[in-house]
């Protein structure tokens, strides 16, 4: 079905006018990052087990990586990116999972993290970095307790000079059961609604 707007209300309207069978037989709930979908599904769908996608997990970490980026590219250089500024000439390889670098990928976040004025940005980096390898992980036991370590050590104690990782750990806290839940129902997601809205959208 399709539902107009994107709302708690939207969502939890939909849910309670589909028959009690239905909603009893519904077992797990795939969702992104938005609050008011997970409420909706906690208040009709008690029973349900809220899983956030990897995909919308990641992209947290990604964002946050991105918006460090941008600010310290401010504090240094007083502009946006230029080609020739070594952070905006390292925003795609700093989104590639570290095992997956080229030598020379590598050397250039090597160069890129070599002083301290983009400290910040190495740590942000290294909290995606992590959350990669969790998803990653052959053995799932052994990826859950990655990604509790990571929740747990970004949930508090993160010096404010690091703004984007305090955002993130708040989220990542709040939002740790259902995040840790796709470990234990793997390959859970809401990918083909995703990729059904976004071909939507570009028709519209």
């Amino acid at each position: 079905d399709m539902v107009e707007g994107r709302s708690k209300q939207a969502f939890k309207t939909w849910l309670a006018e589909r028959t009690q069978a239905w909603r009893d037989a519904v077992e797990v709930v795939a969702m992104d990052g938005f609050t008011g979908f997970k409420t909706a599904a906690t208040e009709e769908l008690p029973d349900a087990v809220a899983v956030m996608d990897p995909f919308h997990v990641v992209r947290l970490a990604g964002d946050a990586l991105d918006q460090c980026r941008r600010r310290i590219q401010q504090i240094i250089h007083g502009h946006r990116g230029y080609k020739a500024d070594p952070l905006y000439a390292a925003r795609r390889t700093l989104h590639t999972g570290a095992d997956l670098l080229t030598d020379s990928q590598a050397q250039r976040l090597r160069d890129l993290f070599a002083g301290d004025e983009h400290v910040a940005v190495q740590a942000t980096w290294g909290i995606y970095q992590r959350m990669i390898a969790a998803y990653r992980h052959p053995d799932r036991k052994a990826g859950r307790e990655l990604m509790v370590k990571l929740i747990d050590s970004v949930g508090h104690g993160v010096p404010e000079a690091l703004g984007e990782l305090v955002t993130l750990g708040r989220t990542l806290k709040k939002r740790a059961d259902d995040v840790l839940a796709y470990f234990d129902r793997p390959g859970t997601s809401n990918g083909p609604t995703e990729a059904i809205n976004g071909r939507l959208e570009h028709l519209r």
